[in-house]
């Protein structure tokens, strides 16, 4: 067996395992799958990438972070972890409807799911370290993150304005009656 076969066959497993009834004993620990999803959110396989989307949509249905922040694919016969660069999912577009404190802010995945912003799942906004660029995110589910495309943020700021915060002005945007900071207009010196 070649080594594009001997991934096909572990590959064909851990998706076995995910479409697994769900029984009562706790999954077996597997170590880690060798599973790492890049910054893009484009899923690996032994370095090799996994190119059918109907299998990323079903690992990505089973991927559960813990509270050390350790990522893992948690089927009901088994559990692997996995290496996330940044974040799982990458928001690919966002989607508008209404407008002022009320709107919704609806973003759609890479894989196809859509969360709208709102306190459940929030936006917010990282600076790179590095570039000192924004690294903006929303929640998925349970401590799963989708990080903005850069297009899909540069329309989110487009629709962002200044708001009255407590006692200070801040610029961001509204989803579900919810204000999610965005940064601010100018440098403070």
């Amino acid at each position: 067996m070649n080594e594009a076969e001997a991934r096909e066959r572990d590959l064909a497993r851990i998706a076995a395992a995910a479409t697994a009834p769900r029984g009562g004993a706790s999954p077996r620990d597997c170590g880690h799958f060798d599973i790492h999803i890049d910054r893009n959110g484009s899923w690996f396989y032994r370095g090799t990438p996994i190119n059918r989307a109907s299998l990323v949509k079903l690992f990505s249905s089973v991927l559960t972070r813990d509270a050390a922040g350790l990522y893992w694919l948690t089927t009901p016969a088994e559990r692997g972890r996995i290496t996330v660069e940044d974040a799982p999912f990458l928001a690919v577009e966002l989607d508008r409807v209404g407008e002022g404190h009320e709107q919704k802010l609806i973003f759609r995945t890479n894989i196809g799911d859509f969360v709208t912003a709102n306190a459940a799942h929030p936006l917010r906004i990282e600076t790179d370290p590095d570039t000192k660029t924004p690294r903006p995110y929303v929640m998925v589910r349970n401590g799963l993150e989708a990080r903005l495309a850069r297009p899909v943020f540069y329309a989110l700021v487009e629709l962002g304005r200044e708001e009255r915060v407590g006692d200070t002005i801040q610029y961001g945007i509204w989803s579900e009656a919810t204000f999610f900071p965005l940064g601010r207009l100018t440098d403070e010196s």
